[in-house]
């Protein structure tokens, strides 16, 4: 598949585009090196070049990382971007660290499928196995704290997933030749030794940062977050744009280095660093109805959320209200019951905040549901399972269970049809027709969704 289309991104590549960043890597067969598509190194023959997908199906093709470029800053893939969705919640799984300690057998478990089907999967989709795409992962993410922050090898060895510093010396070595003390020489830290961790999290280009900040900021929960057009803050983490260099830099405190790896990847979901905003735009500026404010407002995400339940409170409190009004009752339930939290929401009196008795029982419900695995936001259940059974709760209805798939899972595809400002914006008559129309929108309903939402706001 790789080879059909690449002939079209030559240009791209000999222009180091940053658009491609991170959708495919050049291996170059005299060097043994594989590199991204903006590696500053003067371009190779073609002859010489082999196309990979990924970094593991590189690596497993016996190449190296480049040390200029530094593949483990690459902005990756979607994490829905494959063809199976199966592989999809598998890679999510895996960038969690389902694969540190755990066997590929567990992972096949918790997806539902067997082991063997698993592997066939990710030969079909990933081109290498499970197994080594976990490995890669580890192997990138102790290469880059090892390049960007001052921690100890001991703790960065189990930050990145490994289970022993012997594991992490011989697993850089074979990789890079070199061991984390001439890795570090190589290329010593960006900062120097402090409490906090400062992380570069790239992404590709274009990135409406302005519209993302609006939304977010709108919506955000008074005395768990800030935002405004400088960064996003809530205790120990603070998100800032890094100019033209393509990346946020995410300052993160705590000291725990154990949990830096989640964290990172949290991040990246929260500000939907992995999304293809190119491949995006140009299907959606197909339809007329869209074609114009994706012109003008490249770069749209879909924001996500920095927990499922925090989320999921925050869409429920939204039912029939304003979006300044559910921020208002959001910010008196954290103020009274703390940050949200399933087994205490499960029996506090949420109704004494001045809610109505009927949608303080659904975050009752839900909370109940959380808290006894009933609702799992887990990478092992699909999208359109999780819609279902959140709307099996009483007071959850498709909206609600859409909203939270869209932010709470990163389902580029979910769409709360019966959302009044979609009906405006769109000028359906009902949520029925809205939904007919959407299908041509497909797989980025949920992107669709938010230029939508864009075009009110020009109204205003």
């Amino acid at each position: 598949m790789l080879n059909t289309w690449m002939q079209r991104l030559a240009t791209g590549v000999r222009a180091r585009d940053a658009r491609f960043d991170g959708l495919f890597f050049t291996a170059v067969r005299t060097t043994r090196i594989f590199c991204r598509p903006v590696c500053p190194a003067k371009t190779p023959l073609r002859k010489n070049i082999e196309f990979f997908e990924n970094a593991a199906a590189a690596q497993a093709a016996g190449y190296r990382p480049c040390l200029r470029c530094r593949p483990e800053v690459s902005p990756g893939l979607p994490a829905w971007g494959g063809t199976s969705s199966t592989v999809s919640r598998a890679l999510r799984l895996i960038d969690g660290g389902a694969l540190d300690e755990g066997s590929t057998e567990d992972l096949a478990a918790r997806m539902g499928v067997t082991d063997r089907h698993l592997r066939r999967l990710f030969l079909e989709h990933v081109g290498v196995p499970p197994v080594v795409v976990g490995q890669t992962r580890r192997i990138l993410f102790a290469k880059k704290l090892i390049t960007e922050t001052s921690l100890p090898f001991s703790e960065i060895a189990f930050a990145s997933g490994f289970t022993s510093l012997r594991r992490f010396n011989e697993a850089l070595r074979a990789t890079y030749r070199r061991n984390p003390k001439q890795l570090r020489r190589w290329s010593r830290p960006e900062q120097p030794k402090q409490p906090d961790v400062r992380l570069k999290l790239y992404y590709r280009p274009p990135y409406n940062w302005d519209a993302f900040v609006r939304f977010v900021e709108s919506r955000a929960i008074a005395g768990l977050e800030e935002v405004d057009a400088s960064g996003y803050r809530r205790p120990g983490i603070d998100v800032r744009p890094c100019g033209d260099e393509h990346c946020l830099i995410a300052r993160i405190g705590g000291g725990d280095a154990n949990g830096l790896r989640a964290v990172a990847d949290r991040i990246r979901f929260l500000f939907d660093l992995r999304a293809n905003t190119q491949e995006i735009g140009k299907h959606l500026s197909k339809f007329p109805l869209l074609g114009r404010i994706v012109a003008k407002r490249p770069g749209l995400r879909l924001p996500g959320s920095w927990d499922p339940f925090e989320l999921a409170v925050r869409a429920i409190l939204g039912q029939q209200v304003s979006v300044k009004g559910a921020s208002t009752l959001a910010a008196r339930m954290v103020a009274k019951f703390g940050a949200p939290d399933a087994k205490v929401y499960a029996d506090a009196d949420i109704a004494s905040i001045g809610l109505p008795k009927a949608r303080a029982e659904s975050i009752r419900a839900f909370a109940r549901a959380m808290a006894g695995g009933e609702i799992r936001f887990d990478e092992a259940v699909s999208s359109t399972e999780l819609i279902g059974r959140m709307c099996e709760l009483r007071g959850i209805g498709p909206w609600t269970a859409n909203y939270i798939a869209m932010r709470a899972l990163a389902d580029p595809d979910a769409f709360p049809a019966a959302d009044l400002g979609l009906l405006k914006a769109s000028g359906a008559a009902s949520a029925a027709r809205l939904e007919e129309m959407a299908e041509a929108w497909r797989p980025w309903r949920a992107y669709a969704a938010m230029y939508l939402w864009e075009t009110l706001r020009e109204r205003d």
